[in-house]
């Protein structure tokens, strides 16, 4: 028997054409897509008459822990809110709090219709990831590995060994439980020693999993390789043999032509996050990046760095910029920007085969959107209005592995009122403790 029919529906898989018809889903697996639904009866029957459904959104970098700090990092520049805001603010943090604001993350990315993250790291892995999982949905967790550089707040030094034994304990214990896997991570090339990088690349290789890194953020960070690597960061990452499919450069928003060649020949992908690269760090060359064959997904950053943590800002704001930098208005189409945010984001994380497509045998992560908004029930273009009018509260339902983690706008695995209210306590206790 068939175990969740949904329909009928605007159905837009994003790898084909949308249709109208039915999504039938059986022990977490899409079993059937088509105009009409299978024979026979199902287990449970969604029906969806003028919905949208649309794969679940993924968040290709995304830092679960900094939740309770949204808004510490408005109005200054990246070197002074690492030192004087971030860093402080990780070390201040226990595991409790660390859980509590990889909760409330989720809770946001399941608003916003989003069920894959990829966390670049936090000090508390452990708490993250039961804060993840209590929402019901998937995540790369990663612990933030820095050994080297000036600026760290005492509490926070370890040296390569410690590192490594640390991401190690966290990969045995969390990768493949649940719906998480563990992702190495490597924080910026000011911190992180070319010991650290290459052993980190050889970890993450051998466990199947992929790296994930800041890098080329600012240009005082190409100065700063420059003069200790005698190369920018991109050219100093390929030297090591760091850059290819399983290593997701985050930003890359100082990068030169040669580089972006570098990126597309090399199949390394780029986590461009829109609304934090316009905040704090500049504006990077997307379009020139689309253009040259570069793999680009999309990611929110963290909340001091955006305040907005929605992959469908994030589709908005991302076509729009890079229309207004080039001075053309055909650039980033919507479906081109629609992939960014799903399959590519999926294939981004090593995990194209498994969700970011609706497509029979993949893993039912979706979305049920309600159109009859008034910012959506107008538009010409459904499916190019997902990117260009969609907003939060036209995500109706999400379905994860297939189970509904939001159903008719309520979450169905937490208190969210209880949440929010406990989340909002912490976060003032915290920036006490900070005197913030």
């Amino acid at each position: 028997m068939t175990g969740l029919r949904i329909g009928p529906a605007l159905i837009v898989p994003v790898t084909a054409e949308p249709f109208t018809g039915y999504v039938e889903v059986t022990g977490g697996e899409i079993t059937h897509l088509g105009p009409s639904p299978t024979d026979g009866p199902a287990a449970e029957t969604v029906a969806t008459p003028g919905r949208i459904v649309i794969p679940a959104f993924v968040n290709t970098h995304c830092h679960t822990s900094q939740q309770l700090g949204r808004g510490l990092g408005d109005d200054v520049g990246l070197l002074t809110w690492l030192h004087e805001r971030i860093w402080p603010y990780e070390l201040a943090l226990d595991e409790s709090d660390s859980e509590l604001s990889a909760l409330v993350c989720a809770i946001e990315q399941v608003r916003n219709g989003c069920t894959l993250l990829a966390d670049p790291g936090g000090r508390h892995v452990d708490g993250m990831a039961r804060g993840i999982a209590a929402v019901g949905i998937r995540a790369l967790l990663g612990r933030s590995a820095m050994d080297s550089g000036d600026g760290r707040p005492e509490g926070d030094r370890e040296s390569t060994a410690e590192v490594l034994d640390a991401q190690d304990d966290l990969a045995a214990r969390w990768h493949g439980t649940g719906l998480l896997r563990f992702s190495y991570t490597l924080r910026t090339i000011f911190n992180c020693s070319d010991e650290l990088i290459t052993a980190t690349l050889e970890r993450a290789r051998e466990l199947g999993t992929v790296v994930q890194m800041h890098v080329a953020e600012v240009p005082e960070e190409n100065e700063h390789a420059v003069a200790t690597r005698g190369v920018t960061t991109v050219r100093h990452l390929d030297r090591l043999g760091a850059l290819g499919p399983d290593f997701l450069a985050v930003h890359a928003t100082w990068v030169d032509d040669e580089e972006i060649a570098l990126l597309a020949e090399r199949g390394c992908p780029v986590s461009h996050n829109a609304a934090s690269n316009l905040k704090i760090l500049g504006t990077p060359r997307i379009a020139d990046m689309l253009d040259a064959g570069v793999h680009v997904a999309l990611g929110t950053d963290g909340a001091p760095s955006n305040n907005r943590m929605s992959m469908i800002d994030e589709m908005w704001l991302a076509a729009i910029v890079q229309k207004g930098v080039r001075r053309d208005p055909t650039v980033l189409p919507a479906a081109s920007v629609l992939r960014m945010a799903t399959v590519d984001g999926a294939g981004a994380l090593g995990m194209g085969d498994v969700v970011g497509s609706l497509e029979v045998g993949k893993r039912a992560d979706l979305v049920v959107l309600d159109p009859f908004t008034a910012n959506f029930a107008t538009a010409a273009d459904p499916v190019s209005a997902l990117v260009t009018a969609c907003k939060s509260e036209n995500v109706e339902s999400v379905l994860c592995d297939g189970e509904w983690v939001l159903r008719e706008r309520r979450l169905t695995r937490v208190d969210e009122a209880a949440v929010l209210a406990e989340a909002a306590d912490r976060a003032a206790a915290v920036r006490r403790r900070l005197k913030l």
